[in-house]
């Protein structure tokens, strides 16, 4: 009888068939194997482990999580793998997982993962990848390790290795460090400022003597304290910022140093420097009864001469010798001329504070008038210093002293109730318009002032006058250096009934946005293009323009500074309505200018 050919493939086929479940049976075993070595590696390891698919969705959390995060399983099954990524972080630990699915090659990171208590914990990560049958990454097995702990200790052997450990005052190292970063910087940007100040303990071994290691050691703290007190405390002039977070550092044993920028004039840092000598000078508990120590201090501002880090503690040093030359106790400037300069202003400053307790200032007023008649319309109230030796003194040769000290805000207070005390006078007499304004000169410190307007407020009130006789004038490049803010400002003063006029005004359009957002009263041209106008036909071009927009914007134009017939002439062939000047009256006191607005119209 014939073999069928099936019959005789059977036995190779039951062979194959038994092979083939053979091989499963062993490749069952092993996986089961390999997930048995798995959970046991993972559910032992002191390492985070994860298993996530290629969108970020944990499959598989090992129980460490709950050991070192506090998160169970549930809890981290409702929320997405980046859920506990710091917000900083996530963008860096995406950027890893995509390299990874596509390179097949993780790298490894470290990013903040937050526990359940809500304190960041730091984590160093790598990845690796599980493909599928086709080869392509299906999941990616994340091992992460906590290293908080590691990463706090290296962060308190750097800070110690930059900080002095008696103080906690950044030490030499970092401070050169900050000094050559402010040096690169002055040198991409001119308009950048800073200064430099040491301070040195004067005669410290007697100190160390007397008091002992223990003692010494205290006293530096406690001065280390009031110096970062000095720099960190509201400075009067404004301009005195720290160039860090901790601009003190201690250099040496008895020698500190303060780094500061915005300080654009010598006198500025010298007023810092006896500002910290006078905090040092006050009274110690520790020391009672004898007085506290004396420093020196050497200061130098950065310049085109200092064009390295050794330039600069050069000159700093000179400034430091100089000082204790001095027999200690006192602060110089490394250039003689600054030095010089900075005495002169810091006098001035003093001057200054002695006028304003003794009411050495006077209130002198010049008409503002129509100039096709002469008719007074207004008055411009203008300071000035009657000086005791030196006699009558123009604001040109004190403002800026006044303002950088901080004094002219003091000063605009006193200025508004010598106003508001002579309008109140005039009124009761009854001979003079109850309606007659008077504008008075802002700075860009006054207009910045937060309590500006209440300041005003007040002085209106003291001596019930109507606010519509008061006017603010602010300077044209102070009114667009923060437009938000000069157009709020004017509104809050247009609330209280006090309007705001435009000073200086010399740069054509560049008014036109501040007209269209805020009402102005009147605009005031600047002296310069008064004076030009015989000399640079540009001058009249420009007073024209201007002249234009104001007059579609439905304000008057004043000429400032007019001295001669021609210049009021121009001035009314241009357009411009209104005028003040030598030409027409100087500023005078205010009984000679109540003359001037009973005789009403200038001859």
């Amino acid at each position: 009888m014939p073999v069928h050919p099936i019959d005789l493939l059977l036995p190779a086929l039951a062979v194959v068939v038994a092979g083939q479940q053979l091989w499963m049976f062993f490749e069952r075993r092993r996986t089961r194997r390999r997930e048995e070595l798995f959970q046991v590696i993972t559910e032992n390891a002191a390492d985070l482990i994860a298993l996530v698919d290629t969108k970020g969705k944990r499959l598989y959390n090992s129980p460490s999580y709950r050991r070192v995060l506090g998160y169970s399983p549930a809890e981290l099954a409702e929320q997405s793998g980046f859920e506990q990524i710091h917000p900083e972080d996530r963008f860096r630990v995406l950027d890893a997982a995509r390299e990874a699915r596509e390179t097949g090659t993780g790298r490894e990171i470290e990013y903040r993962m937050r526990h359940k208590n809500g304190e960041w914990r730091v984590m160093q990560s790598s990845a690796s990848t599980i493909r599928d049958a086709n080869g392509k990454v299906a999941k990616l097995v994340i091992v992460n390790r906590d290293v908080t702990e590691r990463k706090r200790a290296e962060q308190r052997l750097e800070h110690e290795s930059l900080h002095d450990a008696l103080t906690g005052l950044p030490n030499r190292q970092l401070f050169l460090d900050r000094l050559h970063h402010a040096l690169a910087r002055s040198r991409r940007n001119d308009a950048f400022r800073f200064a430099l100040l040491t301070i040195d303990v004067d005669d410290f071994r007697r100190w160390n003597r007397d008091l002992g290691q223990e003692g010494a050691d205290q006293l530096l703290v406690e001065l280390s304290q009031r110096i970062a007190a000095c720099v960190r405390e509201d400075d009067s002039v404004g301009v005195i910022h720290p160039l860090t977070l901790d601009p003190v550092s201690r250099l040496s044993a008895d020698e500190f140093s303060v780094l500061l920028e915005g300080v654009g004039e010598p006198g500025d840092a010298l007023r810092v420097g006896r500002r910290i000598q006078q905090a040092l000078a006050a009274p110690y508990a520790s020391l009672a009864p004898a007085p506290g120590p004396t420093v020196s201090i050497g200061i130098v501002l950065n310049g085109a001469r200092q064009a390295t880090t050794e330039m600069v503690l050069g000159d700093l040093d000179d400034a430091l010798r100089r000082a204790k030359a001095r027999g200690g106790n006192s602060c110089e400037v490394s250039d003689h001329v600054q030095h010089a300069r900075a005495v002169q202003r810091l006098s001035q400053e003093s001057d200054l504070r002695t006028a304003l307790e003794q009411s050495q200032f006077r209130v002198h007023y010049q008409p503002v008038v129509r100039l096709v008649d002469r008719q007074v319309l207004e008055l411009e109230a203008l300071l000035r210093w009657q000086h005791p030796t030196e006699g009558l003194i123009s604001p040109d040769k004190f403002l800026d002293t006044a303002d950088d000290s901080g004094l002219l805000v003091e000063i605009g207070s006193w200025l508004f109730c010598e106003i508001g005390s002579t309008l109140r006078t005039w009124s009761d007499s009854g001979e003079l318009p109850e309606a007659l304004a008077v504008s008075a000169n802002l700075s860009a410190r006054q207009w910045g002032h937060p309590r500006l307007l209440t300041t005003v407020k007040s002085a209106l009130a003291q001596f019930h006058i109507a606010p519509s006789r008061l006017r603010v004038e602010i300077p044209e490049s102070v009114a667009l250096r923060n437009l938000n803010h000069t157009t709020s400002a004017i509104a809050d003063f247009r609330h209280a009934g006090i309007q705001t006029s435009l000073d200086h005004v010399g740069s054509g359009l560049s008014s036109l946005r501040l007209l269209a957002q805020a009402q102005l009263c009147c605009l005031k041209l600047d002296r310069s293009l008064v004076q030009e106008l015989h000399t640079d036909r540009t001058a009249e071009h420009t007073v024209a323009m201007i002249v234009a927009v104001a007059r579609t914007a439905r304000v008057p134009v004043v000429g400032e500074s007019i001295e001669d017939q021609w210049q009021l002439e121009r001035l009314r062939t241009l357009g411009c309505g209104l005028g003040q000047g030598f030409l027409l009256s100087p500023p005078v006191p205010a009984h000679e200018a109540e003359r001037l607005l009973l005789a009403g119209v200038l001859s």
